[in-house]
Protein backbone atom coordinates (compact mmCIF):
# COMPACT_ATOMS: atom_id res chain seq x y z
CA UNK A 1 0.00 0.00 0.00
CA UNK A 2 1.36 3.39 -1.01
CA UNK A 3 1.97 5.59 2.00
CA UNK A 4 0.61 9.11 1.69
CA UNK A 5 3.24 11.82 2.01
CA UNK A 6 2.91 15.56 1.29
CA UNK A 7 5.49 15.79 -1.50
CA UNK A 8 4.65 19.11 -3.13
CA UNK A 9 4.73 19.74 -6.86
CA UNK A 10 4.51 23.44 -7.62
CA UNK A 11 3.37 24.73 -11.02
CA UNK A 12 6.06 26.82 -12.70
CA UNK A 13 5.02 29.99 -14.56
CA UNK A 14 6.60 30.88 -17.89
CA UNK A 15 8.39 34.20 -18.33
CA UNK A 16 7.89 34.87 -22.05
CA UNK A 17 5.29 36.73 -24.13
CA UNK A 18 2.05 34.84 -24.88
CA UNK A 19 3.03 34.47 -28.55
CA UNK A 20 5.91 32.23 -27.48
CA UNK A 21 4.00 30.14 -24.96
CA UNK A 22 4.36 26.36 -25.42
CA UNK A 23 1.90 24.01 -27.11
CA UNK A 24 -1.46 23.50 -25.35
CA UNK A 25 -1.15 20.71 -22.84
CA UNK A 26 2.42 21.54 -21.81
CA UNK A 27 2.82 21.72 -18.04
CA UNK A 28 5.82 22.25 -15.78
CA UNK A 29 6.38 21.51 -12.10
CA UNK A 30 9.22 22.28 -9.72
CA UNK A 31 10.24 20.49 -6.52
CA UNK A 32 12.21 22.03 -3.66
CA UNK A 33 14.62 19.15 -2.99
CA UNK A 34 15.74 20.05 0.57
CA UNK A 35 12.13 20.59 1.64
CA UNK A 36 10.84 17.38 0.02
CA UNK A 37 13.67 14.88 0.38
CA UNK A 38 12.31 13.35 3.57
CA UNK A 39 8.92 12.63 2.01
CA UNK A 40 10.57 11.33 -1.15
CA UNK A 41 12.72 8.95 0.90
CA UNK A 42 9.56 7.47 2.45
CA UNK A 43 8.04 6.86 -0.98
CA UNK A 44 11.16 5.72 -2.80
CA UNK A 45 11.16 2.03 -1.77
CA UNK A 46 7.67 1.57 -3.19
CA UNK A 47 7.87 3.85 -6.23
CA UNK A 48 11.37 3.54 -7.70
CA UNK A 49 12.25 0.50 -9.77
CA UNK A 50 15.31 -1.69 -9.18
CA UNK A 51 17.50 0.25 -11.63
CA UNK A 52 16.62 3.59 -10.02
CA UNK A 53 17.29 2.26 -6.52
CA UNK A 54 20.61 0.82 -7.64
CA UNK A 55 21.67 4.10 -9.22
CA UNK A 56 20.67 6.03 -6.11
CA UNK A 57 22.83 3.70 -4.04
CA UNK A 58 25.90 4.48 -6.15
CA UNK A 59 25.98 8.18 -5.27
CA UNK A 60 28.83 8.99 -2.89
CA UNK A 61 27.53 12.38 -1.76
CA UNK A 62 24.29 12.39 0.22
CA UNK A 63 23.19 15.64 -1.45
CA UNK A 64 23.48 14.07 -4.91
CA UNK A 65 21.57 11.00 -3.78
CA UNK A 66 18.81 13.09 -2.20
CA UNK A 67 18.47 15.17 -5.38
CA UNK A 68 18.24 12.07 -7.58
CA UNK A 69 15.74 10.24 -5.36
CA UNK A 70 13.52 13.28 -4.84
CA UNK A 71 13.49 14.12 -8.56
CA UNK A 72 12.65 10.57 -9.64
CA UNK A 73 9.95 10.05 -7.03
CA UNK A 74 8.39 13.34 -8.15
CA UNK A 75 8.65 12.28 -11.79
CA UNK A 76 6.78 9.05 -11.08
CA UNK A 77 4.07 10.94 -9.23
CA UNK A 78 3.66 13.35 -12.16
CA UNK A 79 3.68 10.66 -14.85
CA UNK A 80 1.27 8.55 -12.84
CA UNK A 81 -1.10 11.49 -12.52
CA UNK A 82 -1.02 12.52 -16.18
CA UNK A 83 -1.42 8.96 -17.50
CA UNK A 84 -3.76 7.54 -14.85
CA UNK A 85 -1.19 4.86 -13.97
CA UNK A 86 -0.08 3.85 -10.45
CA UNK A 87 3.29 5.63 -10.05
CA UNK A 88 5.17 2.43 -9.29
CA UNK A 89 3.93 0.93 -12.58
CA UNK A 90 4.98 3.79 -14.84
CA UNK A 91 7.21 2.22 -17.51
CA UNK A 92 10.01 4.41 -18.90
CA UNK A 93 12.26 3.43 -21.81
CA UNK A 94 14.85 5.22 -23.93
CA UNK A 95 14.15 6.39 -27.45
CA UNK A 96 16.69 5.46 -30.15
CA UNK A 97 19.61 7.87 -30.30
CA UNK A 98 19.17 10.16 -33.36
CA UNK A 99 22.89 9.87 -34.07
CA UNK A 100 23.61 6.15 -33.83
CA UNK A 101 20.25 4.46 -33.27
CA UNK A 102 21.35 3.01 -29.93
CA UNK A 103 18.94 2.74 -26.96
CA UNK A 104 20.22 5.84 -25.17
CA UNK A 105 18.10 8.67 -26.57
CA UNK A 106 15.72 10.77 -24.50
CA UNK A 107 13.57 9.02 -21.85
CA UNK A 108 10.08 8.13 -23.13
CA UNK A 109 6.97 6.50 -21.77
CA UNK A 110 6.70 2.95 -23.04
CA UNK A 111 3.15 3.54 -24.25
CA UNK A 112 4.13 6.82 -25.96
CA UNK A 113 1.09 8.71 -24.68
CA UNK A 114 3.02 11.76 -23.45
CA UNK A 115 6.46 13.30 -23.80
CA UNK A 116 8.32 14.39 -20.69
CA UNK A 117 11.65 15.65 -19.43
CA UNK A 118 13.28 15.87 -16.00
CA UNK A 119 16.17 17.98 -14.75
CA UNK A 120 17.65 18.57 -11.32
CA UNK A 121 20.30 21.05 -10.31
CA UNK A 122 21.17 22.96 -7.18
CA UNK A 123 18.21 22.70 -4.81
CA UNK A 124 15.55 22.20 -7.49
CA UNK A 125 14.07 19.53 -9.72
CA UNK A 126 11.90 20.48 -12.70
CA UNK A 127 9.54 18.20 -14.63
CA UNK A 128 7.77 19.04 -17.89
CA UNK A 129 5.11 17.04 -19.74
CA UNK A 130 4.11 17.95 -23.30
CA UNK A 131 2.31 16.64 -26.39
CA UNK A 132 5.53 16.96 -28.45
CA UNK A 133 9.20 16.07 -27.79
CA UNK A 134 10.37 18.24 -24.91
CA UNK A 135 13.50 18.99 -22.93
CA UNK A 136 14.02 20.86 -19.67
CA UNK A 137 17.11 21.99 -17.82
CA UNK A 138 17.67 23.71 -14.48
CA UNK A 139 21.02 24.90 -13.22
CA UNK A 140 22.44 26.89 -10.36
CA UNK A 141 23.91 30.24 -11.54
CA UNK A 142 27.59 29.32 -12.04
CA UNK A 143 30.75 30.89 -10.71
CA UNK A 144 32.67 33.24 -12.98
CA UNK A 145 35.46 30.71 -13.52
CA UNK A 146 32.96 28.14 -14.80
CA UNK A 147 31.67 30.66 -17.33
CA UNK A 148 35.21 31.35 -18.51
CA UNK A 149 35.88 27.64 -18.96
CA UNK A 150 32.67 26.66 -20.80
CA UNK A 151 31.80 29.81 -22.79
CA UNK A 152 34.33 29.07 -25.58
CA UNK A 153 32.27 25.95 -26.46
CA UNK A 154 29.15 27.99 -27.28
CA UNK A 155 27.83 29.29 -30.60
CA UNK A 156 30.01 32.18 -31.89
CA UNK A 157 27.16 34.70 -31.55
CA UNK A 158 26.56 33.61 -27.94
CA UNK A 159 30.26 33.98 -27.16
CA UNK A 160 30.20 37.50 -28.57
CA UNK A 161 27.12 38.42 -26.53
CA UNK A 162 28.70 37.21 -23.30
CA UNK A 163 31.98 38.97 -24.04
CA UNK A 164 30.11 42.27 -24.51
CA UNK A 165 28.62 42.12 -21.02
CA UNK A 166 30.11 43.44 -17.81
CA UNK A 167 31.80 40.60 -15.87
CA UNK A 168 29.17 40.73 -13.12
CA UNK A 169 26.39 40.13 -15.67
CA UNK A 170 27.97 37.13 -17.40
CA UNK A 171 27.10 34.29 -14.98
CA UNK A 172 23.33 34.90 -15.19
CA UNK A 173 23.46 35.38 -18.97
CA UNK A 174 25.55 32.24 -19.37
CA UNK A 175 23.05 30.29 -17.25
CA UNK A 176 20.26 31.41 -19.60
CA UNK A 177 22.26 30.20 -22.61
CA UNK A 178 23.26 26.90 -21.04
CA UNK A 179 19.83 25.90 -19.75
CA UNK A 180 18.22 26.76 -23.10
CA UNK A 181 20.89 24.78 -24.92
CA UNK A 182 20.67 21.74 -22.62
CA UNK A 183 16.88 21.77 -22.88
CA UNK A 184 17.11 21.80 -26.68
CA UNK A 185 19.65 18.97 -26.79
CA UNK A 186 17.42 16.91 -24.49
CA UNK A 187 14.40 17.54 -26.71
CA UNK A 188 16.42 16.44 -29.72
CA UNK A 189 17.53 13.37 -27.78
CA UNK A 190 21.22 13.88 -28.53
CA UNK A 191 22.52 15.34 -25.29
CA UNK A 192 25.98 16.86 -25.63
CA UNK A 193 26.87 14.45 -28.43
CA UNK A 194 25.62 17.37 -30.52
CA UNK A 195 28.02 20.30 -30.28
CA UNK A 196 27.06 23.11 -27.93
CA UNK A 197 28.06 25.46 -30.75
CA UNK A 198 25.62 23.98 -33.27
CA UNK A 199 22.46 25.91 -32.32
CA UNK A 200 21.96 29.57 -31.43
CA UNK A 201 19.66 30.00 -28.42
CA UNK A 202 20.63 33.51 -27.29
CA UNK A 203 21.72 34.97 -23.98
CA UNK A 204 19.25 37.85 -23.70
CA UNK A 205 16.01 38.14 -21.71
CA UNK A 206 14.11 36.11 -24.32
CA UNK A 207 15.31 33.00 -26.17
CA UNK A 208 16.08 32.95 -29.87
CA UNK A 209 13.31 31.99 -32.29
CA UNK A 210 13.74 29.10 -34.72
CA UNK A 211 11.27 27.27 -37.02
CA UNK A 212 12.48 23.87 -35.76
CA UNK A 213 11.99 24.47 -32.03
CA UNK A 214 10.50 26.78 -29.43
CA UNK A 215 12.29 27.81 -26.27
CA UNK A 216 10.99 29.50 -23.19
CA UNK A 217 12.45 30.30 -19.79
CA UNK A 218 10.99 29.23 -16.47
CA UNK A 219 11.01 31.21 -13.25
CA UNK A 220 13.33 29.07 -11.13
CA UNK A 221 13.75 31.58 -8.32
CA UNK A 222 16.88 33.22 -6.97
CA UNK A 223 20.16 31.57 -7.80
CA UNK A 224 18.87 29.25 -10.55
CA UNK A 225 18.01 29.38 -14.25
CA UNK A 226 15.70 27.01 -16.11
CA UNK A 227 14.42 26.57 -19.66
CA UNK A 228 12.17 24.32 -21.73
CA UNK A 229 12.50 23.36 -25.41
CA UNK A 230 9.68 22.01 -27.56
CA UNK A 231 10.33 20.57 -31.01
CA UNK A 232 8.13 21.84 -33.81
CA UNK A 233 10.06 19.86 -36.44
CA UNK A 234 11.28 16.78 -34.50
CA UNK A 235 14.83 15.71 -35.21
CA UNK A 236 15.98 19.01 -36.70
CA UNK A 237 17.41 22.27 -35.49
CA UNK A 238 18.99 25.16 -37.31
CA UNK A 239 22.65 26.02 -36.93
Amino acid sequence: MLRAAPLTLEAVPGTVPPALEPSPGTRAWTVDVPAQRGYAALLAPELLDAAERARAGRFVRAADRDRYVTAHVALRLVLGAVTGTPPARVAVDRAPCPGCGGPHGRPVLRDGRRHFSLSHGGSLAVIVCAPVPVGVDVERIPRAEVVGHVAPKLHPAERAELAALAPAERPAAFARVWTRKEALLKALGTGLVRSAAADYVGSGPFPAADPAFRLFDLDAGTGHAAAVALLTAPGTAAS
